[in-house]
């Protein structure tokens, strides 16, 4: 009994906790790892845009026409490197990137955010209650879903016009659906679990069923869909932003300073388009590996 005990204080029990889990689980991926501190990376550049450029793109005073059309490392008559290069007004192409991931990344986060609510929310009601409200939300989700994304979004957007705020406006209505047919499907397996009948049973209120005992048990699958749903919604901006129609030139996005280097790509000025595809590129590739590699940890199926 003695050394039982001796064993006992000598290697105590490590408790595991489920955030260490996710962690561990989440970190056995190093791809997936290395795309996560990246997507820090660039989050963080997006944020402190205005504090680490080496200058105000588009601020007129400090962007000089003589200063056009220089290739990367190229020094300007003030001795100052630009080491991406410019573009044809003049402007740093670096400074210029950090500014286009800020907007690219806030229009795609803050239309998604808002989308996973208005999604949720009609999906959670369409679970819940079922019958003929299932039924139509259903119907509206599959027409709208029918359609692809990008054509959905340049109606709106030939409707609303221009603008942060109407890109972000078209967005939602574009992402909304797959939200909804996620939560939806995701409640429905849960609707008939014995946690909710017994809150039934305690005359518990539906807003309260819902949105206390019902949503956070579909957020796993929700947030693998959260992350897709973002980078989706960056490509569609750029998209968008490339064909003219999307941000205007006041604000500008990466896909806007793709657009302006498509031009005159074939003069021999690639680095005005390549550079910001480069940037686009890396931040959508971070953002679906981070959410591949959450849909493997948080889908008990797919754990090994």
């Amino acid at each position: 009994m003695s050394e039982i005990s001796e064993i006992a204080i000598a290697e105590p029990l490590k408790v595991e906790t489920p955030l260490h889990r996710f962690m561990s689980d989440f970190a056995d991926n190093k791809i997936a790892l290395v795309a996560f501190f990246v997507l820090l990376g660039i989050i963080f550049i997006a944020i402190f845009a205005p504090v680490i450029s080496p200058t105000d793109p588009y601020d007129l005073a400090k962007v000089s026409i003589f200063d056009s059309k220089l290739a990367p490392g190229t020094k300007s008559m003030d001795e100052v490197t630009f080491w991406l290069g410019t573009d044809t007004s003049g402007r740093d192409l670096l400074s210029s990137i950090f500014y286009g991931l800020r907007i690219s990344l806030g229009v795609g986060v803050l239309s998604g955010v808002i989308a996973l609510c208005i999604g949720s929310a009609i999906g959670l009601m369409a679970a819940y209650y079922g019958g003929y409200v299932d039924t139509l939300i259903m119907r509206i989700v599959d027409i709208q879903l029918s359609f692809p994304a990008i054509l959905v979004a340049l109606i709106l957007i030939s409707v609303l016009g221009k603008g942060v705020d109407k890109i972000i406006i078209a967005l939602v209505l574009v992402q909304w659906a797959y939200y909804a047919r996620t939560v939806r499907g995701t409640a429905l397996v849960e609707r008939n679990k014995e946690y909710i009948e017994a809150a039934s049973c305690l005359a518990l209120s539906n807003n309260r069923i819902v949105f206390r005992h019902l949503l956070p048990n579909c957020l796993p699958p929700l947030i693998v869909v959260a992350t897709v749903q973002t980078a989706h919604a960056i490509s569609l901006e750029a998209t968008l932003s490339f064909l003219g129609v999307g941000l205007p030139v006041t604000e500008p996005s990466l896909g806007l300073l793709i657009a302006n280097g498509f031009n005159v790509m074939l003069s021999g000025l690639y680095w005005v388009s390549f550079f910001p595809g480069i940037a686009l590129l890396i931040t959508i590739v971070s953002i679906n590996l981070v959410g591949d590699q959450l849909r493997d940890v948080l889908n008990p199926r797919l754990q090994k």
